[in-house]
């Protein structure tokens, strides 16, 4: 027998199939106790269907006003989304608050690695509850619901609450992690200029939301290319949260970098050390070896083919995700999600004294000479507070400063490509060349 249930507030009907986990009796010992007033929402909205997996489902892009009167229930099945109510006597010390974590793209491959790390406590610790909100679209959200079912059939002890939706504003709320790895990839003959457009409309829209529900000191680290620029529309759409929080996703560039000179000295990647990626995740990034260490020395002393450095090296490093799609068939998804733990870890984890970290962060105010007002990678250090800052112990040469200077001018011309998203007038697109991006197609 098919479950019907609609929102009171809305007309219209969507019947769940039959079998649905839904039509399950409810254990009164895992009812959900606390529900929320209803979050900011269009009066355009579809009616919400309300499942085991599915507490909130709503159309999206949606408007930030919230209807006089409105109510919102929430409702889940299982153990998911219940209040644990835990006596005293029961509770450890070594429990700690529950963790909001926002993915978008939920569905996609590189989800399909990551929630499964953040579920088991690889990231944040053994120790850790944590509660996963899942944003897909329309054309995903049966593929969202299945990825929610297998995290419900993996029984993992620190997952306390899953919940999936269409709609930012829902998802977003309260959040303090923000992984937004969802977006469009270029299609056969897409200019450059129509994916930052199109793309950049979904980060404007989704920092609305984080500006208006999510957590005042959340965390955002942009995966969805082009993930500098969509990093710098998705602050400049939230200004109520501080543009040092935001991250474009660099940490993949930097562990490849790292291989490669891990390969060419024999030894093994963790001898690596300051490596840093310079600028744009694209094919003008700067992998800086002149900085970078091998058993606490510089590259340049332990591989003295400068040659190899400069151009087989860097491009190397700048073109992996191009080949590893040409031999597989599709972009890196493991390692990617891969990476998105390490730059998680890199910001709540004390960096190791004298080393660093690369992430695409906010550029106004940095001591090196970049233009202001963009979303840059550079070399970050942190106390393991979520917090970080720039390091200042880095040197340069003729070589490095002309390449940092490309692929800056490369976030210039983007930035004036989306100025219509960001609120700085008229949008003008003269990008100084196609630099592919990895996965982009």
């Amino acid at each position: 027998m098919a479950l019907l249930e609609i929102s009171p507030s809305y007309a219209g009907s969507r019947a769940l199939p039959p079998n649905d986990l839904s039509s399950r009796p409810i254990n009164p010992l895992l009812a959900f106790k606390n529900r929320r007033p209803s979050l900011p929402c269009s009066a355009r909205r579809i009616p919400r269907i309300l499942c085991s997996v599915s507490p909130n489902q709503v159309q999206a892009p949606v408007l930030s006003a919230t209807p006089a009167g409105a109510t919102s229930k929430r409702e889940c099945f299982g153990v998911f989304c219940t209040t644990y109510d835990l006596k005293a006597a029961d509770k450890t010390k070594s429990w700690k608050g529950l963790i909001n974590i926002a993915v978008s793209g939920a569905a996609g491959m590189i989800s399909n690695h990551l929630l499964f790390k953040l579920a088991s406590g690889e990231v944040f610790g053994p120790d850790q509850p944590i509660a996963l909100k899942l944003l897909g679209s329309e054309r995903s959200f049966q593929a969202l619901e299945g990825v929610a079912m297998e995290l419900e059939d993996s029984l993992y002890p620190l997952l306390r609450e899953v919940s999936i939706g269409k709609d930012p504003y829902e998802v977003f709320q309260d959040a303090e992690w923000a992984l937004l790895i969802g977006a469009k990839p270029r299609g056969p003959g897409m200019e450059r200029a129509g994916l930052l457009d199109i793309n950049g409309q979904i980060f404007a829209e989704q920092g609305k939301a984080l500006n208006d529900v999510a957590s005042r000191n959340v965390k955002v680290i942009v995966v969805g290319n082009p993930c500098n620029t969509n990093a710098l529309i998705c602050l400049k759409n939230a200004p109520n949260i501080p543009a040092k929080n935001f991250h474009a996703l660099t940490r993949l560039d930097e562990n490849r970098a790292k291989c490669q000179l891990a390969l060419k000295a024999g030894v093994f990647y963790d001898k690596v050390s300051n490596m840093t990626i310079w600028g744009n995740h694209s094919t003008t990034q700067v992998p800086d070896f002149l900085n970078a260490k091998i058993n606490g020395m510089p590259v340049t002393e332990v591989i003295t083919d400068v040659k190899w450095l400069k151009e087989e090296f860097t491009e190397r490093v700048q073109k992996r995700g191009g080949v590893l799609i040409q031999k597989w068939g599709r972009s890196s998804a493991a390692s990617t999600a891969v990476s998105i733990v390490d730059a998680i870890r890199s910001l709540i984890t004390p960096t190791p004294d004298g080393d660093w970290f690369s992430s695409g962060v906010y550029s106004t105010g940095n001591p090196y000479g970049i233009a202001e007002d963009i979303v840059f990678s550079m070399p970050c250090r942190s106390k393991g507070d979520g917090d970080y800052e720039l390091a200042k112990d880095v040197i340069f040469d003729d070589y490095l400063r002309e390449r940092i200077k490309k692929t800056e001018a490369e976030l210039l011309a983007e930035k004036r490509c989306v100025a219509h998203l960001t609120g700085e007038g008229n949008a003008y697109c003269d990008l100084p060349e196609d630099t592919m991006l990895p996965g982009e197609q």
